[in-house]
């Protein structure tokens, strides 16, 4: 079922293309989950949802490899962004991540564990308190969050735990984007004998502190994450700092 537009709505498309604003809606899960409504209780409570086209969500249709699936969320056509919440309905452990853009743009790369096909979403808070909600179907063969990391066959992976590598852009289309890796198990807790064992944080800041964005993460995020993500303008060497749940700390300067 559809309902009306609210007056937050109305607004919203009257400052958007014809064919975007027309996709604009506030009820009936474009995607057609059974657990939409589970989803929007647990993450968004009782504020304006809006199922948005400009919240785009890419992922393949079908991933080969249930434990590295790459998505991208690029939520930077929307303004005064204060959260983005990225969840996959069907996990066993449902929330993926969430990041806090600031001098950054509104825009992260990563790798995700799925347990089986599911819808995988962004919700963006923006300062009016809308939450405005994008998405994708990834259909796999599934078994991503119950198989254990593929680096715990070596006996030397706690050696390299937390190292880090990184890249930046300086030139060319791809100017002002940043890689980040992180050698890491992201461990689940799904798998017996094995404890959830995963980075709980990345800060991303300019080289005089100046912030860029903010990443919390969860168990699902795929073993040794790999973070993309675009500058504004900036240049220069940036920091990345991070904490994995049991205290282990890094801190990185990546160079142009």
């Amino acid at each position: 079922m559809k309902f009306p537009l609210s007056i937050a709505a109305i607004a919203l498309a009257a400052l958007m293309p014809p064919g975007e604003a027309a996709a604009l809606q506030e009820a009936g899960d474009p995607l057609a989950s059974a657990r939409w409504e589970d989803m929007r209780r647990t993450f968004l409570g009782d504020a304006p949802v809006l199922f948005d086209p400009r919240v785009k969500v890419v992922a393949p249709s079908v991933a080969e490899d249930p434990m590295q699936v790459p998505v991208t969320v690029d939520a930077s056509a929307l303004a005064r962004i204060e959260e983005v919440v990225v969840f996959a309905d069907f996990n066993p452990i449902v929330e993926v991540l969430r990041f806090y853009p600031e001098a950054a743009r509104a825009s992260l790369g990563f790798r995700v564990k799925l347990q089986q096909s599911t819808p995988v979403r962004a919700a963006v808070r923006t300062a009016d308190g809308v939450w405005h909600v994008g998405g994708t179907w990834v259909n796999t063969v599934g078994g991503g969050c119950t198989a254990p990391a593929a680096g715990r066959a070596s006996p030397e992976w706690q050696s390299h735990l937390n190292e880090v590598s990184g890249r930046q852009w300086s030139a060319g289309p791809n100017a002002g984007r940043l890689r980040l890796r992180v050698v890491h198990p992201m461990d689940t807790g799904l798998v017996a004998g094995i404890p959830a064992f995963h980075l709980e944080e990345i800060r991303f800041a300019e080289a005089d502190g100046r912030p860029l964005m903010r990443v919390r993460l969860f168990e699902p995020v795929a073993e040794n994450p790999v973070f993309t993500l675009q500058r504004e303008g900036g240049s220069g060497p940036v920091e990345a700092v991070g904490r994995d749940n049991n205290g282990n700390a890094f801190r990185a300067r990546i160079a142009p």
